[in-house]
């Protein structure tokens, strides 16, 4: 059996890289500078380098013993997000964001730089059998960047039997890592609802159909698909997040916009709050005499994890973290990731690494406030070199 090759002596260029990352975010689909940065790195392990897929995604494959681009044998993905969102940071060390308004809110920047350490053990010892994709994705905040990378071929140009990834996780303490078999993370789509009343003057409503109250209404009524309609045992979020109305206190206006957004961990779940939406939504409007149209803004599917993987990926890390620090069916997030399209399409798992730090939750990810934790950049590497190692020997 393999033991993981010493990370030690590659930390210090790691940890310079994760600060220079997030020092320079970059948003969705214009990771130009971190592509070239991710790319010089891979280019000087000595590794062949694909760019372009998704715009602005970088891959590049890792062969084991004796096997090469016209031989690869078995192979497998692991992916890295790369961008940043659109936060103004409020930190004060010396990595702080130097672009106003953009910053590594998510630790996509630890993220990929976990990845290039793992590129770095697996090079330095090559003596696995197979091939090993690194999947270094662009849009990951809203651009739906692992399907673009789908659409541009990633799985027809370099094919994997399965496919992994990991995200920090700030309500984990740092040394703890955690995965399940199934749903691990929430769909999400977004809606939009048109009220349409008649409008005219505040002291005389009577000569009006007012959509304000319809709208206020609605917004209690939708939550009877999370209350009365959803599994007790299943989970469901429904969010309003901004209703829109109005131009002055005197005037009743003629139409009013609810905006919100659904999430599931179930297919089942999310259509039958789709439906809900619209019977909901167009029969109160109705009760009030106005109309009611409602626009379904599709976002991420479910990210749910594939049983044998999902159980492969829990063992490598009882093997990192131990027994003790694993949880291998940690309550899933309704928060939403687009790695749910790839594992669609093959066979994978997706988990989370402890970001939190000193033994406790730290800072919450899209938080102006929030860092990735650098000790991960030890286990993350270690993590994703013994990860590719043990499936090879299945």
């Amino acid at each position: 059996m393999h033991t993981t090759p010493d990370i030690t002596p590659h930390l210090g260029q790691l940890l310079r890289f994760r600060h220079d990352l997030h020092a320079h975010p970059e948003l969705k689909y214009e990771e130009h500078r971190t592509g070239d940065k991710v790319a010089a790195y891979l280019l000087a392990l000595g590794l062949n380098v694909h760019r372009g897929l998704g715009q602005t995604g970088v891959v590049a494959t890792i062969h084991g013993k004796g096997r090469s681009a016209e031989n690869p044998g078995r192979s497998i993905g692991i992916r890295a997000d790369m961008d940043a969102l659109p936060v103004q940071e409020l930190n004060s060390f010396g990595h702080i964001s130097t672009h106003p308004g953009r910053m590594h809110a998510c630790g996509h920047d630890g993220h990929t730089t976990m990845l290039l350490g793992a590129a770095t053990l697996l090079t330095q010892q090559p003596d696995f059998d197979g091939s090993v994709h690194l999947i270094f994705q662009p849009g990951e905040e809203g651009g739906a960047g692992a399907r673009a990378m789908m659409e541009d071929g990633l799985f027809t140009q370099f094919p994997c039997e399965a496919v992994f990834a990991l995200h920090n996780w700030p309500s984990l303490p740092a040394g703890k890592m955690a995965v399940r078999v199934g749903p691990i993370m929430a769909s999400a789509l977004r809606f939009e609802i048109r009220i349409s009343g008649k409008g005219g003057h505040a002291a005389m409503p009577h000569t009006t159909i007012d959509p304000i109250p319809v709208a206020c209404a609605l917004v209690g009524q939708l939550q009877t698909l999370v209350s009365r309609s959803t599994d007790p045992l299943d989970s469901a979020v429904l969010t309003v997040g901004q209703i829109a109305s109005g131009t002055v206190e005197n005037i009743i206006p003629d139409a009013a916009v609810i905006y919100g957004t659904v999430r599931t961990l179930q297919t089942s779940t999310e259509k039958m709050m789709i439906a809900g939406l619209h019977r909901i939504s167009e029969h109160v409007a109705a009760a009030h005499l106005c109309t009611a149209e409602v626009i379904i803004k599709p976002g991420y599917p479910n990210t749910t994890n594939h049983a044998h993987e999902a159980r492969f990926m829990a063992g490598v890390m009882r093997e990192i973290v131990g027994e003790e620090n694993t949880d291998g069916d940690i309550l899933p997030a309704l928060t939403a990731e687009d790695f749910g399209f790839m594992l669609e399409v093959v066979p994978g798992a997706y988990g989370w690494i402890g970001n939190g730090p000193n033994g406790q939750g730290g800072v919450g990810l899209h938080s102006p406030a929030y860092d990735f934790n650098d000790e991960n950049l030890d286990r993350g590497p270690r993590f994703w070199d013994l990860l590719a190692r043990r499936w090879f020997e299945q």
